[in-house]
């Protein structure tokens, strides 16, 4: 098999592929066992029909036909890997010339868009500016008030209503003067917005057996999305009252001691959820510098099949300005795809077996599934080679943010270790995964 490849345009080629009689006739056989199994034909056990019969009786352009169809996928692939192409999406394929009475072989051509060819700059040149690092006491302060307030108890006051208290309400809506929906007794957070829209500037002021009305769309039901006169009648307030912040509320809340050990705990938790904030940032950072290096075009085709599947799901196909929003989110998805594959071929990253189970069982967590029949499920809908993607382009940035100068505001080293891990927390993860395997053989 030979092959060459000629560029369409900066996003498409055209791979031409010429197979030998001789590679041809592996295919040309099992194609004919194949339909022999299918065909009676007196004198003969099924499937073992001469290949001359056969063709008598079916014609030889089926069996032709059938080999070419079986061989392309491998004869395809193989263009691809011997040019080092990066297809994304299915290829045109077209037979050019078809194999002669004497099986000589035959060539087709497939039309396929490819990842666009651009040179990103080295990871290890960039400096990357994220947050500030650190925990305030503030910050502490804050966890803290709000695992107080889930201790909390809820005391009425006599009162008008303000941000933060929790009101009992009667509701009613009424559209052209006839009720169309009503509820009683529901408590609500004032401020929190989780009701209906509007409902939160009327409400506050309003003490106990105080009512008002105004008019706002409704969210649910029926008539959710209409305008509605809405009744209101606050019937209690309520604040929350928080238990008093010392060691007996610790040993309530958690398994400390003292407020102080509650509190350094809380500072580790913070630390931690900053530093991956932090983490997030230099990420985000790191494909900004990228996108802005390079410049290449997108493949079309890709973008508008994309779009017009997600707008198909949503049955919005004549929905032109949500298009244009899906558009563009689906182009700079597609750009940061297509940056962080380069990235991973400039790093030689691969994604090992193990790291794409775990990738898997995370995401089965996430919809709250079994693993074993989540894994299944997404190899069913052959939906596999898109986690290994999405492995790669992780272990991509984690790797090229290793290189990278990660700074805070005032230009001091944030170190991502404890995050992003480093070559060390790799080898040991992958020896306890290698020990994992050979204890469960």
């Amino acid at each position: 098999m030979s092959s060459t490849v000629e560029t369409v345009d900066p996003t498409t080629v055209k791979i031409t592929v010429a197979v030998t009689g001789e590679e041809f006739a592996p295919m040309l056989k099992h194609a004919y066992e194949h339909l022999g199994e299918g065909v009676t034909i007196p004198g003969f056990r099924k499937g073992k029909v001469p290949a001359k019969v056969l063709e008598q009786r079916i014609g030889k352009g089926a069996a032709i036909e059938h080999a070419i169809n079986d061989g392309l996928p491998e004869w395809y692939s193989a263009a691809i890997e011997e040019h080092s192409l990066h297809p994304m999406g299915q290829p045109e394929v077209e037979l050019t010339r078809p194999p002669g009475e004497d099986d000589d072989g035959f060539e087709f051509t497939a039309t396929v868009a490819v990842r666009p060819s651009f040179t990103l700059p080295d990871p290890a040149t960039l400096t990357l500016k994220v947050g500030s690092l650190g925990v305030t006491e503030e910050d502490i302060d804050a966890r803290l008030d709000a695992l107080r307030a889930r201790f909390g108890t809820l005391v009425t006051v006599d009162r008008p209503a303000a941000n933060g208290d929790f009101v009992t309400l009667d509701l009613a809506a009424s559209i052209d003067g006839a009720e169309v929906d009503a509820v009683q007794g529901t408590s609500y957070e004032v401020g929190s917005g989780s009701m209906l829209e509007g409902l939160d500037a009327v409400v506050i002021g309003l003490s106990a057996d105080e009512e008002t009305s105004y008019e706002g769309p409704l969210a649910a039901g029926d008539h959710a999305g209409e305008n509605a006169l809405i009744r209101v009648k606050v019937t209690a307030v309520k604040e929350r009252e928080l238990p008093e912040a010392d060691d007996d509320f610790a040993q309530l809340a958690s398994e400390f001691d003292t407020l102080a050990e509650l509190r350094e705990d809380l500072r580790s938790q913070a630390e931690r959820i900053h530093l991956n904030n932090l983490a997030v940032g230099a990420r985000a950072a790191l494909l900004k510098q990228l996108e802005a290096a390079t410049d290449f075009e997108l493949p079309p085709g890709i973008v508008e099949r994309e779009v017009h599947e997600h707008l198909e799901g949503e049955n919005r196909l004549e929905d032109d300005e949500h298009r244009a929003e899906v558009t563009k989110e689906a182009t700079e998805a597609l750009r940061s795809q297509i940056i962080l594959d380069q990235l991973a071929e400039d790093l030689d990253v691969k994604a090992e077996e193990y790291e794409v189970v775990d990738y898997l069982v995370s995401m089965s967590r996430q919809y709250g599934m079994d693993p074993e029949a989540f894994i299944d499920q997404m190899q069913r809908a052959g939906r596999i080679p898109g986690a290994v993607a999405d492995v790669v382009r992780s272990k991509a940035s984690a790797l090229a943010l290793r290189k990278a100068k990660v700074t805070d505001d005032k230009g001091v080293a944030i170190d991502l270790t404890p995050v992003i891990g480093d070559e060390e927390t790799d080898k040991a993860r992958a020896a306890a995964h290698a020990e994992a395997r050979k204890a469960q053989d």
